[in-house]
């Protein structure tokens, strides 16, 4: 009932690959569920990205549990065609997935959750929030100091050049958004790019020998020897999970080679502009903050994160709150958690194991 309250069995927060993932094996086991997403449709995730992304993962990479991706295996899909797929994978299972409902707060009174939307109270037994934690554009305070005059964004918020006034464009951080979005800006205006990347894959993503043969070996290591269990993987997670991820498709002899100015990073803001920690001032029209998120879970009113914000969980099970999960996050697993390959092994894990504390709990299974 919208607008009201209701009681369901299993609540999922995330309507994107990682629910529907987890929304897929619900459905196998024949457990009653719901999936709740903010966006108003099932992929606007990526459809609000900028529009010349593409996926760092061939296709045979890039579906989910049932359905194979409907592109040559070898191919680098587009943002808007992996938006379509996951409306299109929603259809085919007949995913029960309530779009335009955001969740607000998540409490529990005794043994159920209450979930406040922005379409009604939900009640539930068990709730598996299937999002990232990287949710809320983490722009630095002193952006407010600049100029009027100069056009801001977040790499939230970009789309396309069309975007930008004239004149100069500072990009903040080489992450892989700012790479790829500091070298599509640069062929329209001059481009000052900010900070330094964490190294960069050694090898073109979209050569033969890496479709078929690097990448293969790289999903290999990032989903079964960098993971929780493995002695290398419990040790490399901290780094991994502390910065950014190397540079995949963009390398730094492409921004060289693309007219793109390197300075170092930005710490401040001077007469309205950016100022650099060599004590530089920028002039510039434009500024994007490619400066990433933060986790955004301050909606769980329930004592579950660490003093980051983050979740503190075991392979995706809250201990301290019996019932509550999580998939998508960053090395939840194994190095490869936050991808659309890591989602569909983490969303069956985690649903096996809420199916037997179900079992265990005396619940009457419907017949899958």
């Amino acid at each position: 009932m919208y607008g009201s309250f209701e009681h369901i069995d299993t609540l999922v927060i995330g309507g994107g690959q990682a629910g529907l993932s987890v929304g897929y094996h619900l459905k196998q086991r024949g457990i009653p569920f719901l999936i709740v997403d903010a966006n108003e449709r099932v992929g606007d995730a990526w459809r609000k990205r900028w529009d010349s992304l593409r996926l760092f993962t061939p296709a045979r990479y890039d579906g989910l549990p049932g359905m194979r991706f409907p592109r040559r295996g070898d191919a680098f899909i587009s943002k808007n065609e992996m938006a379509d797929y996951l409306e299109s994978y929603a259809r085919r299972f007949e995913l029960p997935v309530r779009t335009g409902t955001r969740v607000e707060r998540l409490s529990k009174r005794g043994n159920r959750f209450i979930a406040s939307t922005t379409t009604g109270t939900i009640e539930a037994d068990h709730v598996i929030v299937a999002m990232a934690n990287s949710q809320v554009p983490r722009i630095p305070a002193y952006a407010k100091e600049l100029d009027v005059f100069v056009t801001q964004l977040h790499s939230s918020e970009y789309k396309n050049p069309s975007q930008l006034r004239d004149g100069p464009v500072l990009v903040v951080g080489v992450g892989n958004s700012g790479a790829d979005i500091g070298l599509e800006v640069a062929r329209s205006h001059r481009t000052v790019l900010a900070g330094t990347e964490r190294g960069a894959v050694p090898f073109r993503i979209e050569t033969p020998v890496a479709r078929f043969l690097l990448l293969r070996l790289v999903r290999f290591i990032g989903h079964h020897v960098l993971t929780v269990r493995t002695p290398v993987g419990r040790k490399l997670r901290p780094k991994l999970t502390a910065g950014g991820a190397p540079l995949v498709r963009v390398k730094p002899k492409d921004l060289v080679d693309a007219g793109i100015e390197r300075v170092p990073r930005v710490v401040g803001v001077t007469d309205g502009l950016p100022v650099l920690e060599d004590g530089r001032v920028v002039k510039v029209a434009n500024v994007i903050w490619c400066t990433g998120y933060d986790a955004g879970f301050s909606w769980i009113d329930l004592p579950i994160c660490d003093g980051t914000g983050l979740p503190l969980h075991t392979e995706g099970v809250v201990e301290s709150q019996p019932h509550l999960y999580f998939v998508g996050l960053h090395f939840l697993y194994s190095m490869t958690s936050e991808t659309v390959t890591g989602h569909q092994r983490d969303a069956k894990r985690i649903v096996g194991i809420l199916t037997s504390r179900r079992a265990s709990a005396g619940v009457e299974l419907a017949s899958a």
